[in-house]
């Protein structure tokens, strides 16, 4: 199953997921899917250099489903990780997709 590195940054706060080239981007639609356990290991400890480098805490892997309509996170943690609250739709970055 594939998955995306995600982590908060530290300047702000803010959920975001590691994209290709290893730059941190905010939405999950601009994340890099990793497809195996060695891809993830890697972008994992690609990430505790950023982590090191006090530019983001907190990176973990998560499941996510890939199809022509995007990136979708498989969990509902994570899917509200990647929108922002559930309590108000205009508020967060669900309230920016488009």
């Amino acid at each position: 199953m594939p998955q995306v590195v995600t982590a908060n940054r530290l300047t702000d706060g803010i959920v975001v997921f590691l994209g290709s080239g290893g730059r941190w981007v905010e939405m999950l639609s601009d994340a890099e899917p990793l497809a195996d356990k060695a891809a993830v290991q890697a972008a994992l400890d690609a990430a505790q250099r950023d982590v090191a480098g006090n530019r983001v805490v907190d990176v973990f892997a998560f499941d996510v489903d890939v199809s022509n309509k995007g990136i979708h996170a498989k969990h509902i943690r994570d899917r509200i990780r990647a929108m922002g609250p559930t309590v108000h739709p205009d508020h967060g970055k669900q309230a920016h997709a488009g």
